[in-house]
């Protein structure tokens, strides 16, 4: 067994690769020295050439700072055959005691397929554990049980082509702007006269922008409304009869549902809080519109309903037989890069391989055949939440992480913590060396990141695309399909796992597709599976299946044939199940919780730019300025959430774009970036009981004030200060310095105990008591080392960007010293709070271009040149125009 991969398709000075981020898919040109940076491939279908500014920021994201570089056991690196044999014995020890299902594998949608092909391979085929799930578990599970239950497998029906062709498009729980920007792009270029968009989300987010009709509904009603709009489809007379006679079952049942749980349009609002004639004209819209795309997204998955909302909706698509056809489907928006190849090869815990199930008859044997193994593990695994759960309790004596960070994404996770405390075997394979998750770590294998991996993914409308490697892999550093070959070697399974490149694996995993397929099986890549090292070297995106019955794989089930047993799609009867936490006197305030336009997950790779921090430095909670009155906090203020034991700290965000008594907090920020500002502290493990998806979008705490006597911002020199307290901190990571928000309960010993905070002397101090205002700053032979910011009022402390610039100098000048207490060059014009992210615009240069009568975006564009690249601040930048122009005198855009 080799590390070799294949070599890149690259022209000499750019690589073809895809981005590593959202489930879009996009495809990047990479240079070979990554540092000078990457572009929009326009040759891949997904983007032809966009990017937003996470994806346009990945060159920045690629040293090696922070980097896992070499094996470690136990706290002491070790070289790779002590590691090796050390996760084997783990393994095989466990085995041997407690059987098989005592160890478990949990994986991710940042692996590459040829990775998850090999640890389901190795988990579910040699192994024999069933317990192999996926942090996809937490986004799109929901989408893949509503998909098998309608159609018969867990195929996506449409394409994005779908979404620019639709005449009414409806985005449910879906902040596309901000978590799908490209797609989002895509739809914004696309409008035309007649062309309709509803957005059905309890927040107006940026994606409303695009909106004709926002649907602010109550918090997990979305089966309330579809089920309404079902009802009225019947009662209209807008049902396509001879689609559902001659395609489809259970069409009665489900009406019969519908009608008990939204008798009438007047109920649906009543139940929706929504406006009647906001109901009744989307409902109209759906009726009148044939080519109607609906897509869903988290705040649709994301429920203890999750798998009904998405059946509701499809139940709509149904009856009007709107599915596989240009311009009308239903369409799920998946979350990850490689969740649906991860869904491919079986990464979810009550799938075996290449679609098949484990109750579907022969389907264990099949798979067993096929893989040559002695014994297969004989019944689904536990999901996500419960796995971790059987970790707790010490059912599971051994867990495999891989490219994941479960102490921070999943529920609970104070208890997730606790688990992996008391897991005798924690194994991660993760490219960054210090998450939540690897400090549990027992065995810690460095694992190679993007620029590093080769293989292949699959986005969200079922198109394969190649990730090549262009970056050299670290010496120590080793691809995570070679480093589970090399464990299952060592188990004694060397002869099924002697693989050389991702290549083979890849044909291995197309041939499985398509063994005893005889059209059962709707995945089917057998056209692939004789592919070459050299073809597969040179492999153009394609969508699944291809094989030799498949003329067009754009979309499926258009010709209204479906992969159930007799070929029908399936009516779900979808009750009314609403979330199961209600609000209280003891937690008053429904919590949302979800993604932000320039973070990624939990922050390990898009925190290693600065840029992607300039938006959103800090957690924060997002609320209805009726709110603040009622809550006793305000704007710009720390306040803190609270749900038994966990606490929450956010800066508050006035926004009027919340419905009363309900917040939205971010999911990124982690252990490492802030002392409390870990969203699932907030969220119980409740789960769908369907797919298992948690509830992540419905969470109760009550909030108050977080009363400090001093606010802080201090930045040293790429170190952290030897001693320092605060109640609150988070870790801001900026170009030239290392950077914190602070605050303390207690009041400070001024000046005392600067040189803790500043590793040494002040040389420059300004203190004002009165105002409860300090400065201090840290000078070493003519360098900047250190600056301390202190206030009583947190809204006034300045921005640091031009401080930050400071610390690059070898020997600052004398009117930098002169304006570093001032923490801005007071002879430039101060750019405000960062809107655009990819040019590093901000606010207040924003305010002055239109004060100056750049009253339109594309005015804006034209002299700042913000919202001219991934067009994700469009939204903030229509927002600034209308607040500081009356709509009558603002030019149309």
């Amino acid at each position: 067994m080799t590390t070799e991969g294949t070599a890149p398709d690259t022209d000499d000075s750019c690589i073809r690769t895809t981005c590593p981020y959202c489930g879009v898919g996009c495809g990047v040109l990479a240079t070979v020295e990554a540092q000078q940076g990457v572009e929009g491939d326009r040759a891949h279908p997904a983007n032809s050439g966009r990017l937003c500014v996470k994806g346009a920021s990945l060159h920045e994201t690629t040293g090696r700072e922070g980097k896992l570089m070499f094996p470690m056991v136990r706290g002491r690196r070790r070289d790779w055959s002590v590691a090796i044999d050390q996760a084997a014995q783990a393994i095989r020890t466990s085995i041997d005691d407690y059987g098989p299902e005592s160890v478990a594998f949990y994986l991710s949608g940042q692996l590459l397929t040829e990775d998850y092909y090999i640890a389901n391979k190795l988990a579910k085929g040699f192994i024999a554990t069933p317990h192999v799930d996926t942090n996809s578990r937490l986004c799109m599970s929901s989408a893949v049980a509503a998909h098998k239950r309608a159609f018969g497998a867990d195929a996506v029906p449409g394409c994005y082509e779908d979404l620019e062709l639709a005449d009414l498009l409806v985005l449910a729980g879906s902040n596309a702007a901000w978590a799908h920007p490209v797609l989002y792009q895509r739809m914004k270029a696309s409008a035309r006269e007649g062309r309709r968009v509803v957005v059905i989300d309890p927040r107006r987010t940026a994606t409303t922008e695009l909106a004709d009709l926002h649907l602010a509904l109550r918090p997990g009603t979305d089966t309330i409304l579809f089920n309404g709009l079902l009802v009225w489809l019947a009662r209209q007379q807008y049902l396509d009869s001879d689609y559902i006679a001659e395609h489809c079952q259970d069409f009665e049942a489900a009406l019969e549902m519908a009608e008990a749980a939204a008798p009438s349009m007047a109920s649906v609002a009543e139940q929706c809080d929504l406006d009647p004639d906001d109901v009744e004209a989307f409902y109209q819209w759906f009726g009148q519109t044939p080519r109607t795309v609906t897509g869903f997204s988290q705040g649709i998955n994301q429920s203890v309903a999750g798998t009904d909302k998405g059946n509701a909706i499809i139940n709509c698509h149904l009856a009007t037989g709107r599915v596989g056809k240009p311009g009308a489907s239903p369409f799920s928006l998946t979350g990850q890069p490689n969740a649906m190849g991860g869904r491919e090869v079986g990464g979810l815990a009550n799938t075996l391989a290449a679609h098949m199930d484990y109750h579907t008859p022969g389907a264990r044997e099949r798979v067993q055949r096929f893989w040559g193994s002695e014994a297969i593990a004989d019944g689904p695994g536990l999901k996500a939440v419960d796995l971790f759960e059987a970790v707790h309790r010490g059912d599971i004596r051994v867990l495999w992480i891989m490219g994941t960070n479960p102490a921070v994404s999943l529920p609970d996770s104070e208890r997730v913590q606790q688990a992996l405390a008391r897991c005798p075997t924690v194994i991660v394979s993760d490219c960054t060396a210090t998450t939540d998750t690897t400090v549990h770590a027992d065995i810690l294998l460095p694992a190679a990141g993007w620029g590093e991996k080769d293989g292949t993914v699959t986005n969200s409308e079922r198109c394969i695309s190649r990730q090549r490697s262009f970056l050299p892999l670290p010496a120590e550093v080793r691809p995570d399909w070679w480093i589970m070959s090399a464990v299952a070697g060592k188990l004694g399974f060397g002869d099924a796992f002697g693989y050389q490149n991702p290549a083979q694996i890849f044909r291995e995993h197309a041939a499985l597709s398509a063994f005893e397929n005889d059209g059962s099986r709707i995945f089917n890549i057998a056209g692939l599976a004789g592919i070459s090292d050299d073809d597969y070297r040179s492999l153009q995106p394609v969508q699944w299946p291809v094989n030799d019955t498949t003329e067009d794989a754009s979309r499926l089930y258009g010709d209204g044939r479906f992969t159930t047993d007799n070929g029908r799609a399936r009516f779900i009867p979808v009750a009314t199940v609403l979330p199961t936490q209600l609000p209280d006197s003891q937690s008053p305030v429904v919590v949302n919780t979800g993604r932000i336009r320039d973070q990624w997950h939990t922050m390990t790779r898009t925190a290693n730019t600065s840029r992607l921090l300039a938006h959103r430095q800090e957690p924060f909670v997002e609320m209805h300025p009726q709110d603040l009155h009622r809550y006793g906090v305000m704007s710009g203020h720390l306040a803190s959430l609270t749900l038994g034991g966990g606490r929450f700290v956010g800066r508050i965000r006035e926004s009027s774009q919340q419905r009363p008594g309900e917040v939205f907090i971010p999911i990124h920020w982690s252990r490492q970036f802030s002392s409390h500002g870990i969203a699932t502290v907030l969220t119980r493990n409740v789960t769908d009981p369907v797919s298992g998806q948690p509830e992540s979008k419905h969470g109760l705490a009550s909030i108050s004030p977080f009363r400090a006597a001093w606010h802080g911002r201090l930045l040293v020199r790429k170190s952290r200060p030897r001693r320092w307290q605060a109640d609150y901190w988070c870790r801001v990571p900026l170009a030239h310095s290392e950077s914190w928000w602070l605050a303390g309960r207690t009041p400070l010993e001024w000046p005392g105990t600067l040189s803790d905070w500043l590793n040494g002397r002040a040389q420059l101090v300004m203190a004002d008591p009165a105002e409860g205002r300090y400065r201090a700053a840290r000078i070493v032979d003519g360098r900047l080392e250190a600056v301390l910011l202190l206030d009583r009022d947190p809204t006034r402390l300045p921005d640091v960007t031009w401080l930050d610039a400071c610390f690059a100098e070898q020997a600052l000048s004398e009117a930098q010293r002169r304006n570093l207490l001032s923490a801005r060059d007071v002879a430039v014009e101060d750019t405000g709070a960062i809107v655009c992210s990819c040019f590093q615009v901000g606010e207040k240069q924003i305010a002055g271009a239109i004060d100056e009568g750049r009253n339109t975006v594309q005015a804006l564009g034209s002299t700042l040149k913000c919202g001219t690249n991934c067009g994700s601040c469009i939204p903030e930048l229509r927002t600034l125009i209308d607040q500081a122009v009356p709509a009558t005198v603002a030019e149309s855009d």
